[in-house]
């Protein structure tokens, strides 16, 4: 397909998206291609607290957020295909490319990965966090299934040897009814029987605490068990353009000062007030599971 026939597609699948939930965006950069100018790098995993998207808002970067480009600090993210199937289970390929147009093959490894891929349906239904397999030849690939018709936002998120972290975002489409998700503000998740709690507000341009709290049946879990070198993983996603974000908890196992639970504490800066969805990635008795809120930051964060 060419260019053109792509953004039209685009236009098209995404416009029935924007009709229904709050969080429909529009991607920016180029979808595949050459890779782009270099210049400043999506802020990643670091060994503090994790990039944030409000790096950019502080002229870190390059004024733009993580995630909303699939080219940039010469660097891009290639699918081998755009669309999915819903209701069944495909290889997904991609390379990175890049500034010379070839597929990269050096990365380092970040929390116990070379590659972290996130997949989101854009009113961030079927979130996913998911590790492709690296091939001799730059080509990335990973089992992947969604339940659902929609237009999806996968990023990547990786640090090429020799490079800056790093985080490239494309849209892949998976056709049929397409049934857009809506949320509410909620700052306790249930999920398998457990509950997660949220506490601490997020404040636009600021590093901002807040603590999640995992029980179980009423009771606080305090045996946490280590997920990629910590006792859990958050991602946030900005309403309206899905801006990313990925932040990882106030110290590690190990270390001699940071429980295994209940609590899990998170420092996390957003660029902007507005609607922001947190995914928490946490395991206990070898499952991993993913606990959502739904937080909104500024004026009119209490109504």
């Amino acid at each position: 397909m060419n260019t053109a026939a792509k953004l039209s597609a685009y236009g098209v699948v995404l416009a029935l998206v924007a009709g229904g939930g709050w969080v429909a965006g529009t991607a920016v950069g180029p979808f595949a291609g050459a890779a782009g100018v270099p210049g400043g790098e999506d802020a990643g995993h670091s060994d503090t607290h994790g990039g944030t998207v409000a790096e950019a808002a502080h002229g870190k970067q390059d004024h733009e957020p993580a995630g909303l480009a699939s080219s940039r600090g010469g660097y891009t993210l290639t699918p081998t295909t755009t669309t999915l199937v819903p209701g069944t289970t495909r290889p997904f390929t991609f390379w990175i490319l890049g500034a010379d147009g070839a597929p990269v093959t050096a990365y380092d490894v970040e929390h116990e990965k070379r590659m972290h891929l996130i997949v989101v349906r854009r009113d961030t239904a079927g979130f996913q966090h998911i590790h492709p397999e690296l091939g001799a030849d730059g080509t990335w690939s990973v089992p992947l299934a969604v339940g659902d018709a929609g237009v999806y936002r996968v990023f990547a998120d990786f640090k090429p040897s020799g490079g800056e972290a790093t985080t490239l975002g494309a849209d892949l489409f998976a056709g049929g009814d397409f049934r857009p998700a809506e949320y509410r503000t909620a700052h306790v998740a249930e999920v398998d029987g457990y509950q997660v709690h949220l506490d601490g507000e997020l404040t636009p341009g600021t590093s901002s605490k807040v603590t999640l709290t995992v029980t179980k049946n009423g009771r606080e879990v305090t045996d946490l068990q280590p997920y990629l070198g910590a006792y859990g993983h958050l991602v946030a996603l900005r309403g309206g353009d899905l801006a990313y974000l990925h932040v990882h908890p106030d110290g590690e196992p190990g270390d001699g000062r940071t429980p295994a639970g209940p609590a899990v504490t998170f420092f996390a800066e957003v660029p902007t007030a507005g609607t922001y969805r947190l995914f928490l990635d946490f395991q206990h008795e070898g499952k991993v599971r993913t606990a959502e809120f739904t937080v909104t930051t500024g004026e009119g964060s209490h109504r």
